[in-house]
């Protein structure tokens, strides 16, 4: 009974790294319509603290988290990045970050980076 979970549990890997190896990080998509500039306005913390960002599109703990935590710190500002307590260990359902930084993280900047990775529907929790 335990090879059968084995077997289930490797493919199910199998299929997450196919799965995140596939996902489209080539550039803009061509569209029809013209381009607008959206100018975000820079959001500079003045002093240390720590915020929420929720992470839609982060699906699991092994290697969507990881990558989310070293996109954030690669920024100087950035103490520590810390997945939200899960209800079940086994599964992230909770899709957010605690960000402890220092004074002078720009939020705005962070978020753009995540939007990078694939992740763009991160956002600052209120």
């Amino acid at each position: 009974m335990k090879s059968i979970v084995y077997v289930v549990a490797a493919l199910a890997a199998v299929g997450i790294m196919v799965a995140i190896s596939s996902s489209p990080k080539d550039g803009p998509v061509e569209s029809a319509e013209p381009a607008t500039a959206v100018v975000a306005t820079p959001e500079v913390m003045a002093e240390a603290g720590s915020l929420t960002l929720e992470v839609p599109e982060m699906h699991c703990q092994f290697a969507c988290f990881p990558r989310v935590q070293e996109t954030l710190q690669k920024n100087d500002a950035v103490s520590e990045v810390v997945l939200v307590d899960q209800p079940d260990p086994n599964a992230l359902t909770v899709k957010k970050v605690v960000v402890k930084y220092d004074s002078g993280f720009d939020v705005t900047a962070a978020l753009a980076d995540l939007h990078k990775e694939g992740f763009s529907s991160a956002q600052k929790v209120q």
